[in-house]
């Protein structure tokens, strides 16, 4: 066996034989695996582990090894498939020998359909010689008769499906870890320098009976909510894993209290981290920047696009450390998208799939869990439900509007328990109630708009869409008008907050128009919150940007319906439908100050979506085994847009650098000056010379780029349709 090499050799002129990799990732694999169905899968792991690179042993490979080592450039030479293709000839009597080939034949190019993957590996065609030397040296890794008493569990279709994809991810981590260990052993060994989650909870700990101290001079209603909400967190932390409801509203404490229940949950049950998911990246900068000020900078691991990075912590030891967990998330606490733990979680990328055998005895805490997607909500909440059970993870809903679970559209969840963590949220709604509603008895324009408007110093306006937005700010003729959308970039929406959030603790006028980017998690506080109507939990997000911090009496929330608004399709306008409903049944919209609505609202959206929640038919192909067309299929943000970097400020900087060394760091440091656009607009700027291309798939914007009102010009904000 030590004929055969796994890969070049490092900068050390060091060898990495092939042996020496496979038993490697074979146990790394075993390990990462441990925590599936309580680690009955694990002789399977270790297996797909030990055949991963058996195609390695081609003299055709050793020979393009041996030519880079001598510096030379020779054509690839495919390996993966070889692995694949001795499990089906030394398992032929075993069912299971299919889904182990998946893992083995797509660690490369991707997990691949079953039928596809079945008439590729029968259409290898390897000489005797080679044939031969796979069968032998496969034996004398496996050691004869190590699997003949092992009994596959009974699974379901879509369990296996599952199953398949979690191998996949510990076989990709493990594999890419051993191979970082032979050619960046510096690298390697910065994994793991982090906080444990104990170091973690103590920190907490004390620095929550800091905060108690310093409160108890000031006992406003607030804060002896806030503690009761703490309490009860830190009671049910030391229940059994499951499927746990957090209903907090707007200013009792759910950021903090989240993070100590998870804390505290996965030390009672042997967990090994926390993951937040928040569906906005303005939530993300909000939550981590608490999280950060209680831990520190380097404990928390912040994982999307508009993370910013500060030049002085590039050679940081903990830093680089972080960067690296971004790849396998194996750090104890990790705040997300959305976005990026969903579609991880449904890729068949092996990138993007790395990370999700980290999930297995994890606590998911969805932050604003109202806006899981209701047309993939069958196939979000099975996958959710299957890691619950099989799998050791804790998955938390966390918002003030919770989604209704029990439907007859949703059997995926009817024979599971839901334990709520604060047993009497609604006396907390009631006793933290900050606004009154009131709606507009009918439809108005936008000049009628901007009249009612104008009679408010400060006052936040949220519209459905950017257009309208647009031709309101237009319509109050830029008075004293900031405006915020999606269409702005990261680093223009940053500064307009924090130009509003100075004009609101001075008492200077300010009218901010905006769409719904600002809706869940900015931390503003308006008087007068003005908000077409719309989803009705999009109306409470929009009310939670008012009175926030209860220095009033009662803000007032004012719901509208334009003169001429089109009825966006999809979800969004069957959440609207359903909120119009709602309202004409009560006498008054205030009604939205119960929590007890949105049971009753989400009840009937889902009712009035039926087989929609599942509207691309994913569970289908799931249990097809299709993991390229799932993949395809799972997306939270359809339409096709292409980023373009927009010159605001800094860009030019952060261009440059990109330029110069196009890798993640650099691409990070450039998200802040991107907007994404649709395609379909993006061919006319193109064509019209309102854009120019930097690269292959990234354009310059060459036109107007308003210091108000953003990219000029484009007529849909990708941001209108997200749910």
């Amino acid at each position: 066996m030590n004929c055969y090499y796994a890969h070049t050799k490092n900068q050390y002129e060091k060898n990495h034989f092939l042996k020496d990799h496979l038993v490697s990732v074979a146990n790394l694999t075993k390990q990462f695996t441990k925590n599936f169905y309580n680690g009955q899968f694990m002789p399977l792991a270790w297996l797909v582990g030990l055949l991963h690179d058996l195609g390695k042993i081609n003299p055709q490979f050793q020979d393009y090894l041996k030519a880079l080592d001598e510096g030379m450039k020779p054509s690839k030479v495919s390996h993966a498939p070889w692995g694949a293709y001795f499990v089906y000839l030394a398992f032929s009597k075993w069912e299971i020998k299919k889904d182990l080939a998946l893992s083995i034949a797509g660690h490369h190019a991707g997990l691949d359909e079953i039928g596809a993957m079945t008439a590729k590996l029968m259409a290898l065609t390897p000489d005797q010689g080679f044939k031969s030397e796979i069968m032998r040296v496969a034996q004398l890794l496996i050691k004869e008769n190590t699997f003949s008493n092992f009994k596959s569990p009974s699974l379901t279709a879509l369990q296996r499906e599952l199953l398949v994809r979690m191998f996949f991810s510990a076989l990709i981590d493990a594999d890419r870890l051993d191979t970082e260990a032979h050619f960046s052993p510096e690298k390697s060994r910065l994994r793991g320098n982090t906080v444990t989650l104990k170091e973690l909870a103590n920190k907490l700990r004390s620095k929550q009976a800091q905060l108690i101290a310093e409160k108890q001079s000031d006992p406003t209603p607030v804060n002896q909510i806030r503690k009761i909400v703490y309490d009860a967190c830190m009671a049910e932390a030391l229940a059994k894993p499951g499927l746990y409801r957090l209903t907090v509203p707007t200013g009792g404490g759910k950021t903090r209290s989240a993070l100590a229940f998870a804390l505290e949950h996965a030390l009672a049950n042997g967990q090994q981290r926390v993951i937040f998911a928040l569906p906005y990246t303005s939530i993300i900068d909000q939550t981590a920047k608490v999280y950060k000020d209680i831990f520190g900078a380097n404990a928390v691991l912040e994982h999307h696009s508009q993370v910013t990075i500060k030049d002085e912590e590039d050679e940081s030891k903990e830093i680089l450390s972080l960067r690296l967990a971004e790849e396998n998330w194996d750090v104890p606490i990790v705040v997300t998208t959305t976005v990026q733990l969903l579609e991880s979680l449904f890729s068949n990328n092996p990138t993007r799939c790395r990370k999700i055998h980290r999930l297995a005895r994890s606590v998911i805490v969805f932050d604003e869990a109202q806006t899981l997607p209701a047309e993939l909500l069958k196939p979000t909440l099975q996958v959710l439900r299957d890691l619950i059970e099989n799998y050791g993870t804790t998955v938390v809903l966390s918002t003030a509007t919770q989604p209704a679970l029990k439907s007859d559209y949703l059997p995926e969840m009817n024979a599971i328990d839901i334990r709520e963590i604060v047993p009497d949220y609604a006396h907390h709604f009631e006793q933290l109630k900050r606004v009154r509603y009131e709606r507009l008895p009918a439809a108005v324009s936008i000049e009628a708009l901007a009249g009612e408007i104008s009679k408010h110093e400060q006052v936040l306006v949220i519209m459905n869409t950017r257009k309208k937005a647009l031709k309101l700010v237009e319509a109050l003729e830029e008075k004293d008008c900031l405006h915020l959308s999606t269409l702005l970039c990261g680093a223009h929406r940053k500064k307009v907050l924090a130009k509003v959030e100075k004009l609101l603790k001075d008492g200077k006028p300010v009218r901010l128009i905006s769409t719904q980017v600002v809706e869940a998690g900015v931390d503003l506080d308006f008087p007068v919150v003005y908000r077409a109507v719309g989803p009705l939990d999009r109306i409470v997000q929009a009310a939670g940007r008012c009175n926030r911090e209860g220095k009033m009496e009662l803000g007032m929330v004012v719901i509208f319906e334009l003169e001429d608004e089109k009825s966006p399709r999809g979800i969004y306008k069957a959440g609207m439908e359903q909120a119009k409903l709602i309202l004409s049944e009560h006498d008054s919209p205030d009604v939205l100050n119960n929590p007890s609505i949105f049971e009753e609202y989400f009840l009937r959206l889902f009712n009035s979506l039926g087989n929609n929640l599942d509207i691309y038919e994913i569970q289908d192909k799931r249990a097809k085994l299709d993991y390229p067309e799932t993949s395809a299929l799972y997306r939270l943000i359809k339409d096709e847009t292409i980023p373009v970097v927009v010159k605001y400020k800094g860009y030019k900087l952060a261009l440059d650098r990109w330029q110069n060394n196009p890798c993640r760091e650099t691409w990070r440091r450039l998200q802040p000056y991107l907007v994404n656009i649709y395609e379909r607009e993006a061919r006319d700027f193109f064509r019209n010379g309102l854009m120019s291309e930097i690269s292959k798939g990234l354009y310059l914007w060459e036109g107007i780029y308003d210091k108000l009102k953003g990219l000029s010009g484009v007529q849909w904000d990708p941001a209108d349709l997200i749910v």
